[in-house]
């Protein structure tokens, strides 16, 4: 059997990396055909000092891609000679709403032709998305992972083929060595707010609705110091349930139900929205456009965020990407 595997232990590819090039390259160059059998686990593990989880992760990898073939107690086989498989990309949201359908939209017809897309979704609980990801091991040849409002996962993350690995959404001080595309919570906000300060100058109070949870922290700050620098009056508040907004205040909206309450309530009261009364909705989505004649919203661009990321994997570049947002004017400020 002539030697496919090569591994040159001063390179900066990671091993695993070089079992998978190695394979690819040996079909290419017709040292391997289809039916062969390809060196053991052990084998390789042996000759070059390797851990087996090492060989294990590039033999997975091969497996998805379809090149190899495993049969019980024989060993590994080569499958196809084709090397040029499409990507295959496990991606793990945290929910499903309007615009993460616009990220992933944009996402898929990125790698349109390119990719074979998997969506999962963890609801923010724990333990699903640490089962969800253990197992998608070996099944993948890209992870998109959006960790939401848990901190602390490197430890689980670390398991995937680090190469392999995209963050997307928040920006953690445990995952910046691998590509990010992040919204920047607190000073989307703080900006936005700066942007739209001449039309904010008739009221006399700003309120934000942070029903926290899930909801990032960052946005509290950036509306303080905005409201601090510029000598506004403010209010942080968790729920509209019990409030009475007044004459000459610009509520600003997390929740799309307190978005609907709110106009509810604006409309009983006969508060005339962008006159007397504002309202600022985070998230844009078609809806809003036509909302009580339209809703002005802090919004990042989601298909931006789709398109960047998908560049991102296909090119594998790094780097830790902001996303753009912008603060969308219209009639209720």
């Amino acid at each position: 059997m002539k030697e496919v595997i090569k591994i040159n232990a001063r390179s900066p590819q990671p091993k695993y990396r070089q079992i998978i090039d190695s394979v690819c390259n040996a079909i290419e160059h017709g040292k391997l055909i289809k039916g062969d059998k390809i060196p053991s686990i052990n084998q390789i593990c042996t000759e070059y000092s390797l851990s087996r989880d090492t060989v294990m992760m590039a033999f997975s990898e091969l497996k998805s891609k379809g090149i190899l073939i495993s049969q019980p107690g024989k060993g590994y086989y080569i499958s196809t000679t084709e090397t040029d498989r499409e990507e295959k990309v496990f991606v793990l949201f945290d929910e499903l709403n309007a615009f993460k359908e616009d990220l992933y939209n944009s996402l898929v017809n990125t790698m349109k032709g390119k990719a074979s897309v998997e969506l999962f979704f963890h609801h923010f609980n724990y333990k699903v998305f640490k089962n969800l990801i253990l197992e998608s091991i070996g099944h993948f040849t890209s992870y998109i992972i959006m960790p939401a409002t848990f901190d602390n996962t490197s430890h689980l993350i670390s398991k995937l083929p680090a190469d392999k690995v995209f963050i997307i959404d928040r920006l953690k001080s445990d995952l910046i060595n691998y590509p990010v595309v992040y919204q920047d919570f607190e000073m989307d906000f703080y900006d936005a707010l700066n942007e739209g300060k001449p039309l904010l100058k008739k009221y006399r109070k700003l309120v934000f609705v942070n029903p926290g949870g899930k909801e990032p922290i960052e946005r509290i700050k950036g509306f303080e110091r905005f409201c601090k620098e510029c000598h506004f009056e403010y209010e942080v508040v968790k729920s509209i349930n019990g409030m009475r907004p007044g004459l000459y205040e610009a509520w600003f909206l997390i929740s799309d139900r307190d978005l609907v309450q709110l106009v509810k309530m604006a409309k009983d009261y006969k508060y005339k929205l962008g006159k007397k009364f504002g309202i600022v909705s985070f998230n844009d989505t078609m809806l809003k456009e036509v909302v009580a004649g339209g809703i002005t919203t802090i919004s990042t661009d989601f298909t931006e965020m789709g398109k960047t990321l998908g560049n991102m994997l296909l090119h594998r570049k790094n780097g830790n990407v902001r996303n753009p947002s912008k603060l969308i004017v219209r009639k209720s400020l």
